[in-house]
């Protein structure tokens, strides 16, 4: 038996890494799991391996979850566990250059989007009598640096929601926490500088990117999806029953320390995804 036997689940930006490594880890574990994403070629795919239905979701559209709520309920009868995953790195630069409409899309996919997750979940959890809803923070919530203004902004926003909803829904047998991944090494590098479609290009960017971030986390490597999702999968178990409003930092020791990494000179600014800072070449180890 998984720990996630007789569960349903609905995870959304689960195309590809970290929702996709849930998405698989939850199937592993015996859940049934509805795969949402924007990328309906690649979210079609991951759900068509894992034995799991697809969902077109655009998180800032609500009415898009609300579709992908109600196709979980319709296809399964019941919503057990939310993952509200879906993001980008959204708008980047000094605050003085701060674009509206980057500004508005950002926030949109990355605060708008997870509180909506949470209103529609608890519509469905209320009517089973409880579930367990999981959203993706990031360090960049907790700290400054870790990545552009305004995706730290929304980060940290989704802490404070993670807190408040908890508290308000404790009461329906819902719990509500969210995970804080450090450096993840997942696609977004590339498709952030618009080489992804380069195998050549994503593979070397990400080779610059793991060498940093092991640098410096204390660990001394790279996260991957696989540890994000080994934590959702206890926030989504039975395991963590007494666990709620709580803020979950899967980062390899990162947020422990004041050492940075060191990139080389030619470095280039990449975008933070859901779980990595903005990379500078300015960055310096203190060691």
């Amino acid at each position: 038996m998984g720990r996630l036997e007789g569960k349903v689940a609905l995870v959304t930006g689960a195309a590809s890494g970290i929702g996709e490594g849930i998405a698989e880890r939850f199937r592993s574990e015996g859940a049934e799991v509805v795969v949402a994403d924007i990328d309906q070629a690649r979210g079609t795919s991951v759900a068509s391996r894992i034995a799991g239905l697809f969902v077109t979701c655009n998180v800032a559209v609500a009415s898009d979850i609300a579709g992908a709520v109600a196709a979980c309920v319709e296809g399964y009868g019941r919503l057990d566990v939310m993952v509200a995953n879906a993001g980008f790195g959204g708008v980047r630069g000094p605050i003085t250059d701060l674009d509206e409409a980057g500004f508005d899309q950002t926030v949109s996919v990355l605060l708008k989007g997870v509180a909506f997750c949470m209103k529609h979940a608890c519509r469905a959890m209320q009517a089973n009598g409880g579930g367990s809803i999981i959203s993706t923070s990031s360090v960049a919530g907790l700290m400054g640096g870790m990545g552009p203004h305004v995706y730290s902004a929304c980060k940290a926003g989704v802490i404070g929601l993670t807190r408040s909803v908890a508290l308000e829904q404790g009461p329906f047998n819902i719990r509500v926490n969210c995970i804080n991944p450090g450096g993840i090494a997942t696609p977004i590098f590339a498709k952030g500088l618009g080489v992804d479609s380069d195998p050549a290009a994503s593979a070397e960017i990400l080779s610059l990117v793991s060498a940093g971030v092991s640098a410096g986390t204390p660990l001394g490597r790279i996260g991957t999806p696989a540890d994000i999702a080994a934590a959702a999968v206890w926030l989504a178990s039975e395991d963590s029953s007494y666990v709620t409003g709580q803020t979950i930092v899967v980062d390899g020791g990162l947020t422990s320390t004041k050492r940075l990494a060191e990139f080389p000179s030619d470095a280039v600014p990449l975008p933070a995804g859901g779980e990595v800072s903005e990379l500078r070449a300015s960055e310096k180890s203190e060691s």
